[in-house]
């Protein structure tokens, strides 16, 4: 069943990239339409939308899924059931892929939760504590953009019809068009995993490796921002954008941080997408909708990369995922190194890598635009950190001594792993131009003077010097340097996100929930509802049963006792 998933996967990667150099070279929109239901002229419809964006993004989608289900044949062998795994991974996708091609906000919302809901079961693979406690953050957080969805289908019933695409050009200006971008801003920032809803992210790291893969490049955590790039000409004028500026910063800003006091190996790569989601809807709320989508495509390649990479690692490390623990694996799996190298260096924006292309635009278009000081701070910052903790992972990984054992066993690689991987290491090298001249009609040639040119340039050698510095000394060392013990907590713990929403938000609601399903579900309600009737009737049948079973002796008996009854009351009322 892998190799028939990884064969359709594939193939209809190949259709779609046809299809989409057809549609580019015609100009044309493929509108399909059908409806199921229609009540008071509003019409329940099941649409797809097929233009430019939805095909290469399905391409993308499929692509790297077909790699990462080629890639889960080897990395989890040892799983009895695989199929059970493949299915669900299936399931993910096409879930992504309805939510891509739907015009629609009904379809939307179905593509919607079928990712909340599949994404829920694959971060419970593995059956732990843990696992448990991460599905259900990440299920909980989901939710709430579930809510906003489900407000806003609600909400366009004013408009009689959920076809968002007929409506976006002419009625930004209106009152209840800010509604609508508020809730969808709203449930973006939860998919997307932005400030506070940033927890849930590095929780879903409880997954496994190739579901890591999937989720963190195209699939789940980009399906908020593709919804914004969507409904980008409503949101133009929006107030509300200022505020998502400011947050995606903020989350950036915060994840760049917090990688660089992170020692598991699968946290520190989710943190690095947590920042460049905080980069990709940062952008999208200066109004640079193509820019962001671009990212989002060329960011999906090498990160689907970089997590395969570090599952080559893990499985060869003995399950460990500590980069203390790890060193000199470039001795051992030379080509995973490279591939991780390229991945790692393509994140941090390396010129003519897949990332350059995509992330020096942007920052050009940062210092280009009338932003004020923090938020010009917290790009390059960001970008400089990016660096920092590429470096540090470079130097764990492949620089430092093997730390864990005196007697190890380290094998060489798998080769079904490396063929899933070297198709992407290909697409992380040349995607970045073969994007650059597909999505823009025109070349963006941003003219600067020569510093502000090279402030990337400058920022990415800090964070390189920063990292090499910082990853010679030992962290403790550098906690006594630093003297900031509570600090280096408090950004080492993601700003204390994950107690804000685990312990301290989630404990109440979970608390009011159980104490509503003990007195009234299985209170009141048990006695009243259901299972009380079922046991009152259970014992009136139980004594109907026994009449009808034991009738004549009863009749009998309940004669002769009526007639001593009746003798009784004759002879107390003679005498």
């Amino acid at each position: 069943m892998c190799f028939m998933s990884f064969f359709f996967l594939f193939f209809f990667s190949m259709i779609n990239f046809f299809f989409l150099i057809y549609f580019m070279m015609e100009n044309m929109v493929l509108f399909l339409e059908w409806e199921i239901i229609s009540f008071n002229s509003v019409m329940i419809v099941m649409s797809i939308l097929l233009d430019w964006m939805s095909l290469v993004f399905m391409m993308f989608v499929s692509l790297i899924s077909s790699s990462v289900i080629y890639y889960s044949k080897s990395y989890m062998s040892s799983e009895l059931n695989l199929n059970r795994f493949i299915i669900l991974v299936l399931l993910f996708v096409f879930s992504m892929i309805l939510l891509i091609v739907s015009p629609n906000m009904i379809s939307i919302f179905l593509g919607w939760d079928g990712l909340g809901l599949v994404s829920y079961c694959l971060v419970i693979y593995y059956q732990n504590m843990k696992s448990y406690n991460a599905g259900m953050l990440t299920a909980l957080s989901n939710r709430v953009g579930d809510v906003m969805i489900l407000m806003l289908i609600s909400w366009m019933m004013n408009y009689g019809s959920w076809n968002y695409i007929f409506f976006l050009n002419f009625m930004n200006n209106d009152f209840s068009m800010n509604i609508i971008g508020v809730l969808l801003i709203i449930a973006s920032m939860t998919k997307s995993a932005q400030i506070p809803f940033s927890s849930w992210l590095p929780a879903a790291m409880a997954a496994p490796t190739p579901v890591s893969a999937l989720v963190h490049s195209s699939t789940l955590v980009t399906a908020g921002v593709y919804l914004l790039i969507r409904f980008n000409l409503m949101l133009i004028d929006m107030f509300f954008l200022k505020f998502l500026l400011l947050l995606s910063g903020l989350t950036m800003f915060m994840a760049g941080v917090s990688a660089n006091y992170e020692f598991d190996l699968k946290k520190i790569i989710a943190l690095s997408t947590l920042s460049q989601l905080g980069l990709m809807m940062s952008i999208l709320s200066m109004g640079f909708s193509d820019l962001a989508f671009f990212h989002l495509l060329t960011h999906a390649m090498f990160k689907a990369l970089l997590f395969m990479c570090a599952g080559v690692v893990i499985h060869m490390m003995n399950d460990i995922q500590d980069i203390r623990y790890m060193g000199g694996v470039s001795f051992y799996i030379p080509l995973t190194s490279l591939c991780l190298n390229i991945s790692n260096l393509s994140l941090c924006g390396i010129p003519f890598l897949a990332g350059f292309y995509s992330k020096d635009l942007i920052l050009e278009m940062v210092s280009m635009s009338d932003l004020n000081l923090l938020i010009f701070f917290l790009y390059y910052f960001s970008t400089g950190l990016t660096m920092f903790y590429s470096i540090r992972l470079l130097f764990y990984l492949m620089i430092n001594d093997y730390n864990l054992l005196v007697i190890y066993n380290l094998y060489d690689e798998d080769y079904l792993m490396l063929k899933s991987m070297f198709m992407l290491l290909f697409m992380s090298l040349f995607v970045g131009s073969f994007l650059s001249w597909l999505i823009f009609n025109y070349p963006y040639m941003i003219y600067l003077p020569f510093n502000m040119k090279m402030m990337v340039i400058y920022f990415m050698m800090m964070g390189l010097l920063m990292g090499y510095l910082i990853s010679k000394m030992k962290i403790y060392s550098v906690n006594k340097f630093l003297m900031v013990y509570n600090m280096s907590n408090f950004l080492c713990l993601m700003w204390f996100m994950p107690n804000l929403s685990t312990y301290s938000l989630n404990f109440y609601f979970l608390k009011i929930s159980q104490n509503l399903s003990k007195n009234l579900d299985m209170g009141w309600s048990e006695l009243y509802s259901g299972l009380g009737m079922y046991t009152i009737i259970k014992n009136y049948s139980i004594i109907y049963n026994f009449y009808q079973m034991n009738n004549f002796k009863i009749y009998l008996i309940s004669f002769f006792f009526w007639m001593l009854i009746f003798y009784l009351l004759l002879l107390l009322l003679l005498f």
